[in-house]
């Protein structure tokens, strides 16, 4: 969509420990990140972080910036750019004006949204949703799917949907706030419980007794055979996890109902994750009386298993007889769910999100 835009945003990535300082033109990074410690402890030093980082940045440009836009965590009032308490940058409480402050400082608009909603956004315009109506009319077929969930996998749990190429954000700016759905396996706790960095963590150690300090590319790799561990437990905390997270997505496609793209660093271990996932996407629920009925309207395909991609493609429609006529419509009786992992990579989707968010809030004046 803004692949040819010669326009430059500045952007950044905003972590706990360090803040990463960029600018991008025609969906491209034009200058060498510049990465600063975030300063999160001290809310001085943090503002004093972003105005250098900028600044720097802005200096390395042949042409002005037009604006300004990032991720950044929240809890947040996103539209007015006034951000909550946070954990990871406790210098934050109470709300601050990070947006006017920026404004002020640099004379151009700012943007900020959260992860998950640039997420959604960068891999509707230039990355799952793209590729999954590029191959259906590869395929010969007529259908075009306008809008998408997406999800991003880390330390905790994030969303974001886009209508219609349009990132959908609600009337108080926290649609798609996924993070307080239930927990599937235990509805008591939220549903970042199950399934994230610390869920993943913490279901292997139950399982195995393992009391080393392991990141989840351990466990995948203890899964795999290639570090010694616990290989049925780490199977199972991940299937477990899936489980969790399908759930999650079937819940938000029962209102969204659009193609599933998700992302996140978990997501590397997809080979695990996935079929728990897609196993409660497309079980099923029961009546009261005891009969079964599809979790979901649709039928869900994981598009990154060959099988599954070519039933997702195969023909299903039929001719029907329109009645009291001798003349047919076609009729194809599958709804089709498209889950995929991301196709940008996490931080380019967000980075491309936040990109083109500014330039489409620029465009609509």
């Amino acid at each position: 969509m803004y692949q040819f835009d010669k326009r430059i945003v500045m952007t950044l990535d905003a972590g706990g420990t360090n803040f990463v300082f960029s600018a991008i033109q025609s969906n491209e990074e034009i200058v060498e990140p510049l990465t600063l410690p975030s300063n999160g402890n001290d809310l001085e030093k943090c503002l004093a972080t972003m105005v250098t980082g900028f600044s720097a940045i802005r200096e390395r440009l042949a042409d002005a910036p037009v604006a300004i836009s990032f991720a950044f965590p929240g809890p947040a009032d996103y539209v007015n750019g006034i951000i909550g308490d946070l954990k990871n940058l406790p210098a934050f409480q109470g709300g601050v004006a990070l947006k006017a402050f920026l404004e002020r400082e640099f004379g151009i608009p700012v943007f900020i949204n959260n992860d998950g909603d640039l997420f959604a956004y960068g891999e509707a315009l230039a990355g799952a949703l793209p590729e999954v109506n590029r191959m259906l009319q590869e395929a010969g077929k007529g259908k075009v799917y306008k809008n998408l969930i997406g999800i991003t996998l880390g330390t905790g749990f994030g969303g974001g949907v886009v209508r219609d190429r349009e990132l959908f954000l609600g009337d108080n700016g926290v649609a798609a706030e996924v993070w307080v759905l239930r927990d599937k396996r235990e509805p008591r706790y939220g549903v970042e419980e199950g399934i994230s960095i610390r869920a993943i963590r913490r279901g292997y150690a139950r399982l195995s007794g393992d009391e080393r300090d392991l990141t989840p590319r351990d466990i995948f790799d203890i899964a795999e055979g290639t570090l010694d561990g616990d290989r049925e437990a780490a199977r199972e905390a991940f299937a477990r996890a899936g489980e969790v997270l399908g759930e999650a997505i079937a819940s938000m496609n029962a209102v969204v109902d659009g193609v599933i793209v998700i992302g996140g660093g978990i997501v590397a271990a997809h080979k695990y994750l996935m079929p728990a996932v897609m196993r409660e996407l497309n079980g099923s629920l029961c009546m009261y009386d005891g009969s079964p009925v599809d979790r979901m309207e649709m039928k869900a395909f994981f598009l990154d298993d060959p099988r599954d991609r070519e039933a997702f493609l195969a023909p299903t429609t039929k001719q029907i007889l329109i009645p009291g006529t001798t003349e047919t419509v076609d009729y194809d009786p599958v709804k089709r769910a498209a889950v995929l992992v991301t196709r940008l990579g996490t931080s380019k989707a967000i980075a491309f999100g936040a990109y083109a968010f500014a330039l489409n809030e620029l465009d609509r004046g």
